[in-house]
């Protein structure tokens, strides 16, 4: 007999994220079209670091599990071998064994940098950890393909980390000397903290820099200047995410399947020509 609830697994560092609480939301109402309920279980630090299972391994009432964003270290590993339904929402197993549903971030990233370089930006910097989460290494190399794309050489000065290995942000290190005139943010979040680093230093946005970031969140749509971003379809892709773990639920192999949700480009008030 299916269970009618569903546990959703999210690391603690999601937890207070807006991004990751609106998407919970839409899981909840999407779950919710099938008859489902869902329960959220969130990793903590110490579980990481002591390996503990989630309690949905360990709990009889429960089959099926949607991992939501990614979750540091091999921890994961833990939930791969379970013989339930698992579906991964916002990141992707690096074997892709785990059927997954993720952003395009790649596309969007490109779509991003591509419309700065439009604008006359030559001097174009990232900011994000590369080797922090599988969608930040995508979304630089969305970056990377749209430098490459219009001849202009990455610079490795210009790529500056924004978080420490605990997925927590750390203080920016601007480049010295030869600032760039575009920052391109891997998400909404660096780039509303960059543009207050920026202020700091004397520095006017858009008129002297231009940032962007990426994800559209809502809350920061208030905030001034307004980024000019990627909005990332969270609707759609908790809809997709439902669907594929209640097929999966219902006899269907899914294994190392893969959905793609598009985003679009969304312009603020945070970019000015060169």
């Amino acid at each position: 007999m299916i269970s009618s609830t569903i546990y959703v697994v999210m690391n603690q560092a999601k937890n207070t994220s807006p991004f990751y609480l609106r998407m919970y939301q839409n899981v909840v109402l999407a779950l919710a079209e099938y008859g489902y309920s869902a329960i959220l279980e969130v990793i903590t630090d110490e579980m990481l670091a002591k390996r503990i299972p989630p309690k949905v391994l360990t709990d009889s009432k429960v089959d099926s599990i949607i991992v939501m964003g990614p979750i540091r270290e091999d921890y994961p590993k833990l939930i791969r071998d379970v013989t339930m339904p698992v579906v991964y929402l916002d990141f992707y197993d690096e074997d892709q064994s785990i059927p997954s549903v993720v952003t395009d971030n790649v596309y969007g990233m490109y779509c991003l940098t591509r419309y700065l370089i439009e604008k006359g930006h030559r001097k174009l910097a990232f900011v994000g950890s590369i080797d922090a989460t599988p969608s930040i290494l995508d979304r630089y190399l969305g970056y990377y393909r749209a430098l490459l794309a219009s001849h202009i050489v990455p610079r490795e000065d210009y790529l500056i980390p924004d978080r420490g290995a605990d997925g927590l942000f750390i203080d920016f290190k601007l480049p010295l000397g030869d600032m760039p005139t575009a920052f391109v943010c891997n998400c909404d979040d660096a780039g509303y903290v960059l543009m207050e680093r920026l202020r700091k230093e004397g520095y006017r946005i858009p008129e002297d820099v231009s940032v962007v970031g990426f994800d559209n969140y809502t809350f920061l749509s208030f905030a001034s200047p307004r980024l000019t971003t990627i909005e990332v379809d969270v609707v759609e892709m908790a809809d997709r995410a439902v669907g594929l773990l209640v097929s999966m639920m219902h006899g269907a192999d899914k294994e190392g399947s893969r959905i793609v949700v598009s985003g679009r480009l969304v312009l603020g008030d945070s970019v000015a020509g060169r």
